[in-house]
């Protein structure tokens, strides 16, 4: 473009047209995440939910959450699949808010692209309408946002934030805790959604291993593996609360299962976590063993194949291993609450690994 010609939003590299068409794919899939409560349409300038709803509740609060995926979409992004990394997205942010008892009510996404394809952006959006779906929540608005020269055309990044409701005597946490309780691990599907910085220094970075490469211990390719989506445990937690007492959830993301189940263990007790209870995926091993990594490095980044917990009174267990099972959750006994006595940490793993 000579200096004389006239500056433009396109010649800077935004297209306002492609934007516009990726809206028109993606509307189809919103339209199958609605809720009664939702009013209009997509395209307005804010998702609207009909608030007179929470009229059923004596003291209803507000629970909201905020997160993306890391660093697992440059997987998505290397393998051109798209309809995947939404699951990943709805799962990070609304298993958060499911923690404290709540009922996913809506979402929204922020989607940012270095150049909108629009059939990428929609397949992106399925993904998370599909997630929706599956979480109970409505999604009801979003943003693409057009990042030229700042990521590559091929580049991109997805956020999210949700909010639930929990009547207030109902709500999970750390205060209704006691000795004696049990912690029940419900299986993850695989890596969920933390520790890819580490995966992809270990394997693709270091051990230059191929996304295409059929790895045996894995029974599919290494690209397949680490796109699995997050398990979405929303609606499962939701059941549980309702055929069993649950006193806390623990979604086990980053930091790891022992960082993330000591916040909600209050002063004074201890969750002890048998490891001799599971065995962890093959993926985990793979990483472990390639990158020569530590268990507590694993430990602490990863999920090691429990992707939620949930604590209860142990005259429970047996009904909420129950409901689990009916909703084909892989689901088991993984430990107790103990007082912590010279304990400094809220919880700890101990013992070794089924094999």
């Amino acid at each position: 473009m000579s200096e004389t010609t006239g500056a433009s939003y396109a010649a800077a590299g935004v297209d306002i047209e492609a934007g516009d068409r990726a809206v028109e794919l993606m509307k189809e899939w919103v339209k199958k995440t609605r809720r009664p409560e939702v009013l209009g349409g997509l395209g307005g300038f804010a998702g609207l939910f009909d608030a007179s709803a929470l009229k059923r509740y004596e003291r209803p609060l507000l629970a909201s959450a905020t997160d993306g995926v890391g660093t697992k979409v440059d997987i998505a992004r290397r393998m051109g699949v798209y309809d995947t990394i939404g699951h990943d997205l709805v799962a990070m942010v609304m298993d958060d808010i499911v923690v404290c008892g709540a009922e996913p009510l809506f979402m929204t996404d922020y989607i940012c692209v270095g150049k909108v394809h629009p059939e990428r952006v929609a397949a992106i959006v399925k993904g998370i309408a599909e997630g929706c779906v599956l979480a109970g929540c409505a999604l009801v608005g979003g943003e693409t946002a057009e990042h030229p020269g700042l990521l590559g055309e091929d580049d991109f990044d997805v956020a999210g934030a949700g909010t639930g409701v929990v009547e207030a005597d109902r709500l999970l946490g750390a205060d209704r805790i006691r000795t004696g309780d049990t912690v029940i691990a419900m299986a993850a599907s695989g890596l969920h959604s933390n520790g890819y910085s580490l995966v992809r220094h270990v394997l693709l970075d270091r051990a230059g291993l191929s996304l295409e490469a059929e790895i045996a211990e894995l029974g599919r390719s290494l690209g397949e593996e680490l796109l699995e989506p997050t398990k979405i445990y929303s609606l499962d937690c939701l059941a549980l609360t309702r055929t069993a007492e649950v006193h806390a959830f623990s979604h086990i993301t980053g930091g790891g299962l022992a960082a993330n189940l000591a916040r909600v263990i209050p002063d004074g007790l201890h969750a002890v976590v048998d490891r001799s209870t599971w065995t962890p995926g093959a993926i985990f091993d793979l990483v472990g063993k390639t990158g020569n990594v530590e268990r507590l490095e694993l430990e602490k980044t990863l999920n090691m194949g429990v992707g939620m917990m949930a604590v209860l009174p142990a005259e429970s267990t047996d009904v909420a291993l129950a409901t689990l099972a009916d909703r084909g959750v892989d689901a088991w006994v993984a430990g107790e609450i103990t007082e912590r006595g010279e304990k400094t940490t809220g919880a700890e793993l101990v013992g070794d690994y089924a094999v």
